[in-house]
This record gives C-alpha cells, structure tokens and sequence, in this order.
C-alpha cells in the first residue's frame, strides 16, 4: 500500500518542527534515509542560495552517503538547525567513520533554507539546533510509509508563493519496473503557481483536465491578491526547496542527474523560476534496494522523468494543502480560500496550521 509520498519509497522517514505564534512562523522538515545513509546528489539553480555541505555531494568527491537532509526556515541563520540533526546521528553512530572506535563519526548533513524571517511578526524568530533535533527526533519515531502532513508545517510553516501561501508537498509514484520515485517539496517561490487569467494552477495543466474557475472567482481572487500584496512590506526573498529519493541502485553522477531534470518539476509548476532571488535546490536520494538495469539507459530515464512528474505534483498538493496567514508578518491568503478546492480539481491532503490574527 502506498500513501502518495516521499515515504513511500522503503527506509527514508519525514519530521517536522513548527513554530507559529508569538512572531514565530517557521520551522524544520528533516528527511531521513535508512540507517547506513543513501547515496545523495544536489542540483542548486536560483541565485540565491542558502546551503550547508552542498559540495561533499559533488561525484568527485569522497562521500558517497548521507544520513539525512535538512530543509529549513530562517534563510542562513536557520542552517544551525542541521548541527541538532548532527548531534543526534553522532549519538547513535550514524555518519562517515573516522577513526577505529565505531563512535568516531562524522555525520554528513546536507541542508537548504528558505527565506521566511519576519513572517511570523518577529524577524530574529528562526529554527536553530534545537529544532533540527526535534524535527529528526520525529521522523525517528514515524512508521516506515507513514503518511507526511503537508501545508503549513515544518520548513513550509511560513512558506509564501508570490502572493498566496505556499508550505511543504509530497508525492509518489510506483513505475512499472517497480521503482519507486517520490519527492517532498517545500513551495516558497518569488514566482506565482497559478496562471493569474485563470486561477488554474500551473502544475495542474500537467495532470490531465481541469476545471477553470468562474469569472467571478476569477476576478474575486485577483482583487484579493492584489490587495494582500500592497500590505506585505518585506522582500520576495524565496527559496523553492525538494528532495527526491528512489529506492533505485544510483551512482552519485546518476543522483545528480535526477537532482537536475527534478528541477524541471519546479519550473512546470512555478512561473517565472530560479531567479536571482531564489534559491532553487534539489537533491536526490538513492537507497539502493533495487537493481537499475544496466542494459537498458531506457530504465534511468523512466525515473529521470518521474522525478520531475513527482516535483511538479508536490508542488501542487503544497499549495492545495496551504492554509491562509493574516497576522503581524503579513497576509497571504491560501488557494482553497481564493477559489475552493471542488470544481473537479484535485484536492488538498493534510492538514497545515498557521497562526491567524
């Protein structure tokens, strides 16, 4: 039985750590490979990153494994967040051996932030040590192919997608080799994901048949849009973040090619994309508990082109499953709130909280 995300993919574990209120509006999203790590690869296209050991997952260098990813708020400060994830792998001797005691680790924690300082009403509120720890202490204790809330949770706590709400998606899908591709996605773009004419959801086009909202919808939501926009003072300083994991037997050069076509997930469903003001990052995870075959290159693209399929859909059900903020930091109403989630449209899953008033 799969459940549509990121964990179904066997061994890899989702948690998160939220804080909302009291000019809190942020959090940590810790994505958790088997004990033993997975191979892992990342591919950075915006111009503004915000990274932490990016370059140990270049293929010519000497790690081949990671234990855990760290997707995370607070823009660079919030990056500490990955020395509590740090902390608790070293704890349990989880990381590159370095010395003849089976204690003498040094865990490699590869991490990405996005920009959301001030959201919450407080602009020194941001994830640190403590929140990382947290947030792998939940995804610990998660079941194997548990199901991972979405929206407003975690590192998507105070994501925003031009004018709407943005927060974290997932989505999976079984091919017929019986790989299994799966991506989570933490939406906090400068661009817009919905065709402003419309109101249809850019990733959607890519899904089969939609349903357009009425006129009146239509042109309800632009009002509000633009009126949301003129209130929120600070910077479109954004970050689209994801992590796509195969149970596939990847080399770190074909994990960074499915780092790099997953970005195209990205630019399906966000418009316009990597912009100087983002931070566009993926990486990709390969657990290796199924073979590729080798004689068929037809067997890595099949999952090249499911990464991206998986990108695009969590970036959906990210702003599907968003609820609207109205509060100290700023206002950002939610797509369900601008044009409902009925009309033949695919609808959120999750359930996101954010502070209201």
């Amino acid at each position: 039985m799969t459940v549509d995300a990121l964990t179904d993919v066997a061994g890899v574990r989702v948690g998160h750590a939220t804080r909302t209120g009291d000019g809190w509006l942020t959090g940590t999203t810790v994505v958790l490979a088997p004990e033993g790590g997975a191979v892992a690869a990342v591919d950075v296209r915006g111009g503004g990153p915000g990274t932490k050991e990016t370059d140990a997952l270049d293929p010519r260098n000497v790690v081949q494994k990671v234990e855990a990813i760290v997707l995370t708020g607070g823009s660079a400060y919030g990056l500490d967040a990955a020395s509590g994830v740090m902390a608790w792998l070293e704890e349990r001797g989880r990381g590159v051996r370095v010395g003849p005691d089976p204690a003498h680790v040094v865990p490699v924690v590869p991490a990405a932030c996005v920009f959301d300082l001030g959201r919450g009403g407080d602009f020194r509120a941001r994830p640190d040590a403590a929140t990382g720890r947290a947030a792998v202490e939940a995804a610990a204790a998660s079941a194997s192919g548990a199901q991972v809330e979405e929206g407003c949770v975690g590192a998507g706590a105070g994501a925003v997608v031009g004018a709407m709400k943005g927060g974290v998606g997932t989505a999976s899908v079984v091919l017929g080799s019986g790989v299994t591709v799966g991506a989570l996605v933490v939406a906090n773009a400068v661009g817009s994901a919905l065709d402003p004419e419309t109101g249809v959801l850019y990733g959607e086009l890519f899904q089969g048949r939609v349903e357009y909202p009425q006129a009146r919808v239509q042109e309800a939501a632009r009002l509000r849009l633009a009126e949301s926009a003129a209130k929120n003072a600070l910077p479109p300083l954004n970050t689209t973040l994801a992590v796509v994991a195969t149970d596939a037997e990847l080399t770190k050069a074909q994990a960074q090619k499915l780092a790099g076509t997953a970005h195209d997930g990205i630019a399906r469903a966000v418009r316009p994309v990597h912009l100087l003001n983002d931070g566009d990052t993926v990486f990709a995870l390969a657990t290796g508990g199924r073979a590729l075959d080798a004689a068929s290159p037809l067997a890595l693209n099949a999952i090249l082109a499911a990464g991206a399929d998986v990108v695009t859909r969590a970036i959906v059900r990210a702003v599907r499953a968003a609820e609207a903020v109205d509060g100290p930091g700023g206002v950002w109403p939610s797509y369900g709130e601008l044009y409902g989630v009925a009309g033949g449209l695919e609808g959120a899953r999750g359930s996101g909280r954010a502070p209201r008033g």
